[in-house]
């Protein structure tokens, strides 16, 4: 089911890619448009769910992208990924001020940490949300439109996976003991 998850994510940006190789920016835009919403459609049939965040995303992409067809500007699909990061870097944050984990309401079913470990991660999230928004800037504004393209489609994954695996640590230091975990609360 993971594989799963990460081809309906993935797939997107793949046709997003294509058509902006054999065509042109607004093309891809459009064909992101779409692929976006067959692959939230058929998440919703396979998965029986639709998680969160590509339900954000895709409602960010069919706004930005939306703009972007009808100005035919291509600003708008260039800043999207600045705008979903920046967004969801906001709500980890608003989370965190409030004393709530976003990240452990959507995991804590797969991963079991103490408290103070969720607060970490959650903040680690937040200033990587920020540092991929920051880049998403640098590439977009200082690199030709093709740059951008593969680094929204093949760079912004590798990186998310390399930041994920640099996390190991904090979860083997903060993970709960297996006997609490199972222990019924009193």
């Amino acid at each position: 089911m993971p594989m799963l998850k990460l081809a309906f994510e993935f797939l997107p940006l793949l046709v997003f890619f294509t058509a902006n190789s054999l065509y042109d920016l607004h093309v891809a835009t459009a064909a992101l448009m779409v692929a976006t919403v067959i692959s939230l459609i058929a998440s919703r049939v396979v998965l029986k769910k639709l998680p969160v965040m590509p339900l954000v995303t895709g409602a960010v992409v069919l706004v930005f992208g939306g703009l972007t067809l009808i100005l035919h500007d291509e600003t708008f699909i260039k800043i999207k990924p600045t705008v979903i990061n920046l967004l969801f870097a906001a709500a980890l944050a608003g989370g965190l001020i409030f004393g709530r984990s976003l990240i452990k309401i959507v995991l804590e079913d797969a991963i079991k940490l103490q408290d103070e470990g969720w607060r970490k991660l959650t903040f680690r999230w937040v200033l990587f949300f920020v540092f991929l928004a920051f880049l998403n800037e640098i590439v977009w504004r200082g690199f030709s439109t093709p740059t951008w393209v593969a680094f929204k489609s093949f760079g912004i994954m590798p990186i998310t996976f390399l930041f994920m695996m640099a996390q190991i640590g904090l979860l083997q230091k903060y993970q709960l003991p297996e006997d609490t975990v199972d222990a019924p609360s009193q």
